[in-house]
């Protein structure tokens, strides 16, 4: 993003265009990059000096001043400046501005007796005082890297992307249709701007609303849909349509993918979440053990003529089944209305939605047949969890119905959470069946051969990982229990292992 007061748009016939660099531009793009890297080790003031040399070669030619500024600008962004003085410039000015009131400074000659008297006072030279004065100046800043990410053309598509950016510091509603709207819609949502999908003819087109409409203008509503921009240019294929507020004036700014593009290089870092409600409650949940999988963002949703997108959903791991998740955060009243509209229509899915207590508005929801539940500052992981328990019991319940009373697997030994995942359902849903063939040791079924076999290599006195060995060649995967039902116990020894007994012992 530029500063406003370098923004160069056209307004001929009553529009609002950015006016773009073009490749005639490169030279220009190319001089400025040259000035910087030429004076490296030198004064900003001289580097300032070599631009305006430039603004006034490109007015000369005819040009505009505020490109040269604006391309600098990007430039010296990346640059590095330091303050390079003998001694700390404000404690030199301390001691000189100490001895000018002691000699009383009107002509030359008095200066110099103030600088001989601070010098003094410093145990330096008078020529270290005149050199660290005013060394922390802007103008006397020193230039000590100019490693530029761009070269020529890449920093001509920067200033056409910042030069955008600003433009749309003033928009009071952005309307963009792109080929990957589900990624735009993340942005939207990381940047806590109002929104709505519709479906048009040309497509499903994104609505961002401007501040004016619920607020007075703020510029971090400006910067939101600057930041905005980046992610759109990002797509391979994409419109956007821009309400200008000019100066009291509403004017229209279109653009698409052969306006703007983004350089090379890689973009600042995003939160992945649009609040910290929504990171709290993935983390917490992400770490618990269960047959839910969380999906961040699912596919958008139909709600009559307009498109939402979850916040999350949950897909069981034994069923095809998704439930939607939506966190209904605080927000103004107009917001609300539309997102308690879009619920409305949503149609044909499972719908879970926590709300903030402090809207007022679960009863409405849950009139509109989704399922509620509410919060205050963060989400409980336990109410969610409890709803999807819900949902697992009837999954459980059909699961086990459709198989037989009696499961007689192959394999010798096999657990029971790999016979779940052979059927293809949740364990839950075999452990009241009965298996003939196999004895239940744990977690595992072995067949009782197996097991008697096992036993017959096992003796009182061996080590627990000797025994362990024993019972893994035969796939029995819980020793504890395998032991136990064998007659043995473990006789532990501190850290250090343990060792085989016969109960009793």
């Amino acid at each position: 993003m530029l500063r406003k007061d370098l923004l160069r748009v056209s307004r001929a016939g009553g529009g609002y265009r950015p006016r773009f660099a073009t490749r005639d531009h490169r030279p220009l793009a190319a001089r400025v990059l040259g000035a910087f890297e030429s004076h490296v080790g030198e004064r900003r003031g001289d580097l300032d000096d070599a631009l305006a040399d430039l603004e006034a070669d490109a007015a000369d030619a005819g040009g505009d001043f505020k490109l040269v500024r604006g391309l600098a600008a990007l430039v010296e962004r990346e640059c590095a400046f330091e303050t390079r003085a003998p001694v700390p410039p404000r404690r030199v000015r301390r001691a000189a501005f100490e001895a000018a009131e002691a000699v009383g400074v009107a002509s030359e000659a008095e200066r110099e007796a103030a600088v001989d008297r601070a010098a003094d006072a410093l145990g330096i030279d008078p020529g270290d005082v005149e050199a660290s004065l005013y060394a922390d100046r802007d103008v006397n800043e020193v230039l000590v890297d100019a490693d530029v990410r761009w070269d020529p053309n890449s920093l001509l598509e920067q200033y056409d992307l910042s030069l955008a950016q600003t433009a749309l510091f003033d928009a009071t509603e952005v309307r963009v249709r792109s080929n990957d709207p589900k990624r735009l819609v993340s942005a939207v949502k990381r940047l806590r701007l109002m929104y709505e999908l519709e479906k048009t003819p040309q497509g499903r087109e994104l609505v961002v609303t401007g501040p004016d409409a619920l607020f007075s203008r703020t510029r971090r509503y400006g910067t939101a849909f600057a930041r905005l921009l980046r992610t759109v240019a990002e797509s391979a294929e994409w419109e956007l349509s821009a309400t200008i507020d000019d100066r009291g004036r509403e004017r229209t700014m279109r653009l698409s993918d052969g306006d703007v593009t983004v350089p090379g290089v890689e973009p600042v870092a995003e939160p992945d979440f649009d609040s910290g409600v929504e990171a709290d409650f993935a983390g917490r949940f992400r770490g618990l053990d269960l047959d839910w999988t969380l999906v961040r963002e699912p596919e958008p949703l139909e709600t009559g003529t307009r498109v939402m997108i979850p916040d999350f959903a949950f897909d069981y791991d034994h069923a095809d089944f998704r439930l939607f998740f939506e966190v209904m955060g605080f927000w103004t009243p107009e917001y609300v209305e539309k997102k308690l509209s879009q619920l409305a229509d949503v149609e044909d899915v499972d719908l879970l939605v926590a709300v903030d207590e402090s809207l007022g508005v679960g009863e409405e929801i849950a009139a509109r047949d989704h399922r509620v539940v509410t919060y205050s500052g963060t989400v409980r992981v336990k109410e969610i969890v409890d709803v999807l328990r819900e949902y697992e019991a009837e999954f459980v319940a059909d699961a086990a119905a459709d198989l037989p009373e009696t499961l007689s697997p192959d394999a010798d030994a096999i657990g029971l959470d790999d016979l779940a995942d052979a059927h293809g359902v949740s364990v839950e849903a075999i452990e009241d069946k009965s298996f003939p063939d196999h004895e239940r040791i744990g977690r595992t079924l072995v067949r009782p051969a197996v097991l008697a076999a096992a036993g017959e290599e096992l003796e009182a006195g061996m080590s627990l990982s000797a025994a362990e060995s024993v019972l893994d060649e035969r796939g029995i995967d819980d020793a504890s229990a395998a032991l136990s039902r064998l007659g043995y116990r473990v006789e532990w020894e501190g850290l250090g292992g343990g060792t085989v007994r016969e109960k009793g012992e």
